[in-house]
């Protein structure tokens, strides 16, 4: 398969009345008063049930992809969909209700807030959302924290633990409110391979339906800059190269396809001690 089919995605996923997300011939802006595009001729569908994993190099706009995907940006250009519903037109309060049903895991554990500790920061959203007491989001918060393994990190604020620390502080931030759709920006980047096979299995069990989501699965869409821990986990494929979406397709097809960037990016990192 070519990998500027531009069906290729469509057909890894089952056929949905109601995609998670959808964008049809979108721009994406990076966050500056500019709205210069970063990727264009966006057209995507993610289907519940979906795992995608979206390629590219460093820089190439991966993150504000998801930004946009989430509702947290808007597109330039184009439609997008979030959850079935239009955003064009929508109120602020009916925007908030549609993002509320997305996680966004930022890279490298950003976005917490550092004047509070690890604990509050997971119970915040579920206080804030739910109008509810400290105390009453206190079962879900610990169970988080126990299945995510930070309990002994709970009262330490987020520049007092380790970065890896930081991410999963950020990944049982985003499923607090048991979003239907799991958004997660190069995750694996800056681990080592003991941590990076933890969020592999972890966001595995996830897809699958991990009892902290009473076994209900939720929708993976991963971004990377590497795409070899990814090939045979992921179910969707797509690449951003030069400016351009290019859905790549299931399995097979990314490892079939002979783009070079791909192949570098599907190549396994050789480490010298």
């Amino acid at each position: 398969m070519k990998a500027n089919d531009p069906n290729a995605a469509d057909r890894t996923s089952p056929v949905s009345a109601n995609p998670l997300i959808e964008l049809t011939d979108a721009a994406i802006a990076a966050p500056s008063p500019s709205d210069q595009v970063v990727v264009d001729g966006v057209t995507w569908r993610v289907n519940p049930g979906d795992y995608w994993v979206i390629g590219g190099l460093p820089g190439s706009g991966k993150t504000e992809l998801l930004l946009t995907a989430a509702g947290l940006a808007k597109p330039v250009r184009g439609q997008h969909r979030l959850l079935g519903r239009d955003l064009m037109g929508l109120t602020e309060s009916q925007m908030l209700s549609l993002r509320l049903q997305v996680g966004m895991v930022f890279a490298h554990g950003e976005r917490l807030f550092h004047q509070l500790t690890i604990l509050q920061n997971v119970a915040l959203p579920i206080c804030y959302h739910q109008n509810c007491a400290w105390d009453e989001a206190m079962d879900r918060v610990e169970a988080l924290l126990t299945h995510l393994e930070l309990l002994d990190v709970a009262h330490r604020r987020p520049g007092h633990i380790s970065r890896a620390g930081r991410q999963r502080a950020g990944l049982a931030r985003a499923l607090s409110l048991e979003p239907e759709v799991l958004l997660l920006d190069n995750p694996l980047a800056g681990l080592d391979p003991q941590q990076m096979a933890w969020w592999l299995e972890f966001l595995d069990r996830l897809a699958a339906g991990h009892e902290v989501r009473q076994h209900r699965p939720v929708t993976v869409v991963v971004t990377t800059d590497d795409f070899h821990p990814w090939h045979v986990r992921g179910r969707q494929f797509a690449f951003i190269r030069q400016g351009r979406w290019l859905p790549l397709g299931g399995r097979a097809e990314l490892e079939a396809c002979t783009d070079p960037l791909v192949r570098s990016l599907l190549a396994p990192v050789v480490t010298t001690e």
